[in-house]
């Protein structure tokens, strides 16, 4: 289950534009998983060694680090690809381009197939929050899962609780992708 939690969060899309709250959607991660924790977890379902494990893992990020600086499309079998990326300036003119022009470099993760799927697949809990950090609705996709039910469940597959009683609007217009527009809490956007 993917735990999301949306709060109202103040908005403005236009420059000198009116100010509205609107409900923004942002993944609830647990924690940083360590290096540690994950090969002895591979360890477990694999029944390969942890001194194996370690070093194929160390040897797969140094040839992935290798690759991807040298400008290939690195796949990594049973999750997608990486490839290296630039964020930067656009100009008219040919003799202003110049390195300066990057503002940033990155590298893109690419999930496979089987991995959209999967997450596709993976059940949604949804938390909303007002402005004052109050819980105000929950929504689940999962009609099986007890722990959110009202008792009004109409058996379309979505349960509520709780009252929307923000005073934002709901529409799922603006967002923080494609439009832009300004978030008082940068840290609360959606990622």
């Amino acid at each position: 289950m993917i735990h999301i939690n949306a709060k109202q969060t103040k908005m403005q899309f236009t420059k000198n534009g009116p100010i509205t709250y609107r409900y923004v959607l942002r993944p609830v991660n647990y924690s940083r998983l360590a290096e540690k924790k994950v090969i002895a977890e591979a360890s477990v379902r694999s029944g390969i060694a942890k001194g194996a494990l370690k070093g194929a893992w160390d040897a797969i990020g140094e040839v992935l680090k290798a690759w991807l600086t040298e400008g290939h499309s690195v796949a990594i079998p049973g999750l997608g690809t990486l490839r290296f990326s630039v964020s930067g300036q656009s100009v008219e003119d040919v003799n202003d381009v110049a390195k300066d022009l990057i503002k940033s470099r990155k590298v893109v993760y690419t999930p496979s197939t089987d991995i959209k799927d999967e997450l596709k697949g993976t059940n949604i809990s949804i938390t909303c929050y007002d402005k004052d950090g109050k819980e105000v609705k929950r929504v689940q996709d999962d009609a099986d899962n007890e722990d959110i039910d009202d008792g009004e469940d109409e058996g379309d597959g979505n349960t509520t609780t709780g009252g929307n009683t923000g005073t934002g609007d709901n529409t799922g217009n603006g967002g923080t992708t494609g439009g832009g527009g300004n978030n008082d809490d940068p840290d609360n956007g959606m990622e």
